[in-house]
């Protein structure tokens, strides 16, 4: 019998241009890009246009595809009809995602560059008008003239974002744009490979990222930073869970042996954007929280590497935008169908049907204790 991988873990299912993760060494290449190199200092627009293109465009080139993504921001009627729906039964947000992206392919022609545009260009969108729908609030009119960042806190919010907020977004966005073959994107793969729209694989990575073993650990990091409160606590609650067997949320990583380097990425955005905005005492708390619970995880487990991941300052981060742990994994689907996009476009120029094999375990030799055969009518 061939050896078996359960999960397919550390099994190679693909080739890719878009990224790399090397865990060992505590790396993020994006498309030739260390993330720490891109993500602090492009707009999302540079970073999409280089997952999809394959090289980050000149001023013409930005420029005409900033606009492209603008005419596509709005919302057929049959999505806000959906939203409106959903919102009035209280859904959660990525619920709502789910629900209205394969909507977004209505009386269009499948076009697979067209299909990847109009998904990245309207998932900001989707996700603001719903959040303002849910909390009875009027979805606002699409600005074309903002940013793809500001265009998302402008939905959300309604008000014209500072810099300093746009660029913190920014680089969350950038930052997890693409991240090698998890789960929602090997799930896009699989559908798109089948010769299916990109409407539909990326309806099918929503599905994936919804699951809390993917998309939902930043919200249980921040609430361990709210429920500790002050820095003299941090000790006792954490020793506390420590104790329990609780996992600390927002440490360790299945790929990275050694510090997430999209972590540091976000503690450098978070530490600028809290000197400038937002609550700085929250942020010396979270700074606080931190070293205390590296500490002790050193301390309990010496023989592992547990180091902060992408989860503890994405929650810090966006927290500070203003956004609540109920946005956060619509967030992440913000930055992440950029991606979803690419790998779609990927496999689709690859050609190949993924079909993996999988183990019989159940029973064999049963036999079906046949009656007689009925009588014709």
């Amino acid at each position: 019998m061939d050896p078996m991988s359960e999960g397919l873990e550390d099994v190679v299912a693909a080739s890719t241009r878009l990224s790399h993760v090397d865990g060992e060494a505590g790396r993020l290449t994006i498309a030739g890009y260390a993330v720490e190199d891109l993500a602090p200092y492009g707009r999302f627009e540079d970073v999409a246009y280089l997952l999809l293109h394959g090289d980050l465009p000149d001023d013409a080139a930005r420029d005409r595809f900033a606009g492209d993504l603008a005419e596509r921001r709005g919302l057929p009627r049959a999505v806000l009809a959906i939203l409106h729906e959903v919102a009035a039964a209280g859904a959660p947000p990525m619920d709502a995602l789910r629900m209205a992206a394969p909507l977004l392919s209505l009386g269009r022609e499948e076009h697979p560059i067209d299909d990847a545009m109009t998904a990245i260009a309207a998932f900001p969108t989707v996700v603001g008008a719903y959040w303002r729908l849910r909390n009875g609030l009027t979805p606002v009119p699409v600005r074309p003239d903002l940013g793809h960042a500001a265009h998302y806190l402008h939905q959300l919010f309604g008000e014209l974002p500072s810099v300093e907020r746009t660029r913190a977004l920014d680089t969350y966005l950038n930052t997890v744009c693409d991240h090698g073959l998890n789960a929602s994107t090997f799930a896009a793969r699989v559908i798109v490979s089948t010769r299916s729209d990109i409407i539909s694989a990326i309806t099918g990575a929503v599905g994936a990222l919804k699951g809390p073993l993917h998309g939902g650990a930043p919200g249980p990091a921040l609430d361990t930073v709210l429920e500790i409160g002050v820095p003299e606590r941090a000790e006792a609650v954490l020793r506390a869970k420590l104790d329990r067997g609780d996992r600390l949320m927002g440490f360790g990583h299945r790929v990275y042996r050694v510090r997430d380097p999209r972590a540091d990425v976000l503690a450098h955005a978070a530490e600028r954007f809290y000197a400038s905005d937002g609550d700085r005492p929250l942020y010396d708390l979270a700074r606080a929280v931190e070293a205390t619970a590296l500490r002790l995880l050193r301390e309990r487990k010496p023989d592992r590497r547990l180091d902060t991941n992408v989860e503890f300052y994405t929650a810090l981060l966006l927290h500070g935008l203003g956004l609540p742990s109920a946005l956060f994994t619509p967030t992440f689907a913000v930055g992440r169908v950029a991606g979803w996009a690419a790998h779609c476009l990927e496999q689709l120029r690859e050609g190949k049907l993924i079909r993996p094999r999988s183990v019989y375990v159940g029973p064999t030799d049963r036999r079906y204790a046949r009656g007689p055969a009925p009588a014709a009518a």
